[in-house]
């Protein structure tokens, strides 16, 4: 890519230049001569790139070779202040104002890159600065909130301003030459005002206020609903015993007797020589689990009957022997059932 070459007069802050910096080819294009035809009230002859040069850059450096570039319609004052009227007609005419961009050539180069470069006229400048300055900073100050450096990054952003409007230059093909009239004065063709316009436009930039403050959150345990489980153990079965009680031999069980009163000496003595690690208990049952249910999380009442008690044999045996008889159940050959045993 081609080094971008452009005279001291273009700097920022500089003074307009006597003279304007022209290179042209060793080829004149004949658009080229026909405009310098064109707007030289004097005939000069123009047979040589000598001659268009020396041509050309008398006609940019006269002190009328003022181009528009484009305009811009902007507010007279802040949005505080503006009027305030029923006719649309009557608000744009006291409320806006039109800056014409106007600028001056300080550099032609048709050899290299093939462009025209501009530079804003002093007064541009000024009247673009009065406006970032009165108008659009006062109210970037009233279209946002209050911060400690407010007044500070204003300041800043209208040096900001400042310092890219002096440096502002906008280049555009040689073809632009083409708008070139009488005195050196010309305007831009082609749609090139759009360009100019929408990069001077952005240059004003908004105030920014600085970000909020990323504050600590403190994560608390949401409540049970009562849709939710009530716990994360809530379904757990208890632990199973990891030792159970060795197994008792089939022919020490002894089945129910009869009788609580002739028994009590014999089923006294066998029990008494048992230890508690020969004794059979039986494993506890496992937990009952069920489908996770809402409904026992409501309240509905239960309503149970009694358990009737029945009786064992040793509580009906005096009864059996009074009224059905002795010999109805076969107590008769208990004496041989327990020598048996």
């Amino acid at each position: 890519m081609p080094v971008q070459l452009l005279p001291a007069s273009a700097a920022a802050f500089a003074p307009r230049a006597s003279s304007v910096n022209v290179v042209l080819g060793s080829k004149i294009e004949p658009w080229l001569t026909q405009t310098l035809k064109r707007i030289n009230r004097v005939k000069r002859p123009l047979n040589s790139v000598p001659q268009h040069q020396r041509c050309l850059t008398e006609t940019l450096s006269s002190p009328n070779a003022i181009w528009t570039l484009a305009s811009l319609m902007l507010t007279k004052a802040p949005e505080s202040e503006l009027r305030k009227d029923s006719n649309p007609l009557v608000e744009a005419i006291f409320n806006y104002q039109v800056i014409p961009l106007e600028a001056y050539i300080v550099h032609v180069d048709m050899v290299l890159r093939n462009e025209v470069a501009y530079k804003l006229t002093p007064d541009t400048i000024e009247a673009l600065t009065e406006y970032h300055k009165d108008i659009h900073c006062v109210n970037a100050k009233a279209n946002t909130y209050d911060w400690s450096e407010k007044e500070q990054q204003c300041k800043k952003l209208h040096e900001d301003f400042v310092q890219a409007i002096n440096k502002f230059v906008f280049r555009t093909h040689v073809s632009a030459l083409e708008g070139l009239e009488e005195d050196g004065a010309g305007e831009l063709l082609s749609g090139k005002s759009e360009e100019v316009k929408n990069n001077v436009l952005a240059l004003i930039k908004p105030l920014l206020p600085p970000p909020p403050r990323i504050v600590d959150v403190v994560h608390r345990q949401a409540p049970l609903l009562p849709s939710s489980p009530a716990g994360p153990n809530m379904w757990t079965q208890p632990p199973t015993p990891t030792s159970l009680p060795a197994p008792v031999e089939s022919w020490r069980v002894l089945p129910s007797s009869p009788s609580v009163t002739s028994t009590d000496s014999a089923t006294s003595s066998i029990w008494a020589n048992m230890s508690m690690a020969e004794i059979q208990i039986p494993s506890p049952p496992p937990a009952f689990s069920q489908p996770y249910s809402t409904a026992s999380l409501y309240y509905s009442p239960v309503v149970t009957s009694p358990i009737p008690h029945l009786p064992l044999p040793s509580m009906l045996a005096p009864q059996c022997g009074v009224s059905v008889g002795y010999n109805s159940f076969g107590w008769d050959r208990y004496q041989e059932y327990t020598t048996t045993m």
